[in-house]
């Protein structure tokens, strides 16, 4: 099928109800794809947001609107009049509890789906919360706590956007590209014992989600002003967590100011310092090497976990797997005023949609350890590419969007699979349905190292035996 017939095609159909909680960027970008690709009439979607303000788009498609923000107070009371069995709630959300909804909509009996586990209102700034319970780890180990008895049921896919969420099947797929290129038989991919065991076997010891941000608008960055290309909200939140990373088998040089969690999976550790303050050194073949922000994302925990072997209970392999971000150059110039403010956010804030007049999105994970060298694969996405492929989206917004339409399409076609990550899901069914909207889809190969292009001017922590070596990525 060709790509422009793909963009037409309905994936899926949906007999309940649609009830879609917030309305912020990702939210608006996604209804005209959902309308497009699933078969839903607009008299059968409600929006359940907190502003009236911003909700012309919803107005013109004919959905319903209750304008009513969801608290630990009143959110089963709200939900209970739009909620049923066999229904879908779309969480796009910010600072509504993720477990509160997987929980509800279990009891209700209807599918679920989220682009990013949150906790209720300010929990992730709470001075009086120990750091480990403000983490990505403890909200993830939370749901994974509530699912241990309950497999079969309405579906609950957890952290389905672009990162998390794709990062995890590009993974899949770049380890199958790297296979078929070292002329390895992978044999039947059934569990993630055997995704792990390739992963070993190619050598892979780090893995980078490593995203550069080039988009730009004529009307710059005003002074006390946030802005970025997608949630505000959401970018601050995360980034004043604390910065966590899947933590490697093969590390042999432990940070300073690094912490377990003493609980779950141990598959991730944590630094005692927010991604915002955190940056490591990466890679993107059109981008190049950069600094970017190592800021908590839910994929850099569920990989970790999921590229785990273990011998009689023993750690045997797991690679380092973090996010390394560089944000668009207000974004950038919003994160260095916000620290000056002593991380209290700005009073204002913009979102840059219909402003960017150009530049893209090279979102994709990078797999460092192989003799032939590191290897990227993702997506490249320019803004322009995506308001031809949909109205309403900007390169970011859209790669999010491709990937809360594969999800979706897999939950309605797999909608007893009870509460599941993005490594849980068929990689290559997600992928169908949201490639058409990446843009160019690659792989390159690289020589880069973080220990490559450094003038020596300065002392600094390295380790030259071992070049994918935590130690060597984190910039101090």
């Amino acid at each position: 099928m060709q790509k422009s017939q793909a963009r037409e095609q309905k994936h899926a159909a949906l007999s309940g109800k649609l009830v879609i909680i917030g309305f912020g960027s990702i939210a608006k970008a996604v209804l005209p794809l959902l309308l497009r690709h699933i078969d839903v009439s607009t008299d059968r979607i409600v929006v359940i947001c907190t502003h009236a303000d911003d909700t012309t788009l919803a107005r013109e498609c004919g959905v319903e609107l209750c304008v009513d923000p969801l608290t630990r107070d009143n959110y089963v009371s709200i939900l209970q009049r739009f909620v049923s069995q066999d229904d879908f709630v779309l969480n796009l959300s910010v600072s509504v509890s993720s477990e509160a909804l997987v929980r509800f909509c279990w009891e209700r009996g209807a599918l679920y789906l989220d682009t990013s586990i949150e906790p209720w209102g300010d929990s992730v700034t709470d001075e009086n919360a120990p750091l480990s319970q403000r983490s990505n780890y403890a909200l993830r180990e939370a749901v994974l706590s509530f699912r241990l008895d309950k497999r079969n049921g309405p579906t609950a896919i957890m952290t389905q956007g672009a990162n998390p969420g794709l990062a995890s099947m590009l993974v899949k797929e770049a380890l199958v590209n790297m296979a078929a290129d070292e002329g390895i038989d992978p044999g039947r991919l059934a569990c993630f014992e055997d995704w792990a065991a390739l992963a070993m076997r190619l050598q892979i010891c780090a893995i980078h989600i490593a995203e550069q941000d080039t988009q730009i608008a004529e009307r710059r960055k005003a002074r006390d002003e946030f802005v970025n290309t997608w949630s505000v909200d959401a970018f601050i939140e995360e980034g004043l967590q604390p910065a966590e990373l899947g933590w490697g088998s093969h590390e042999k040089h432990w940070p300073a100011d690094a912490m377990r969690h003493g609980f779950g999976s141990d598959a991730a550790i944590y630094l005692r310092r927010p991604g915002f303050a955190t940056r490591v050194r990466s890679w993107t073949p059109l981008g190049g090497p950069f600094h970017g922000f190592l800021i908590t994302h839910g994929e850099s925990i569920s990989i970790a976990d999921h590229l785990t072997l273990r011998e009689n209970g023993v750690v045997k392999y797991r690679p380092t797997v973090h996010y390394a971000y560089r944000p668009c150059d207000d974004a950038l110039l919003s994160i260095d005023e916000l620290a000056g403010l002593g991380w209290i956010a700005q009073a204002n804030s913009h979102i840059l949609r219909e402003d960017v007049t150009q530049g893209m999105d090279e979102l994709g994970v990078l797999l460092m350890g192989n003799p032939r060298g590191v290897y990227w694969f993702g997506s490249r996405l320019t803004t322009d590419g995506a308001r031809r492929l949909a109205p309403q989206n900007t390169a970011t917004s859209l790669q999010v969007v491709a990937g809360v339409l594969g999800g979706i399409v897999w939950a309605l076609s797999n909608p007893r699979a009870g509460i599941v990550e993005p490594d849980d899901l068929d990689h290559e069914a997600v992928m169908r349905v949201a490639r058409p909207y990446l843009g160019e889809v690659v792989g390159v190969y690289g020589d880069w190292t973080p220990l490559s292009h450094r003038l020596a001017l300065y002392e600094e922590p390295k380790d030259e035996s071992d070049p994918w070596q935590f130690v060597n990525f984190r910039v101090s």
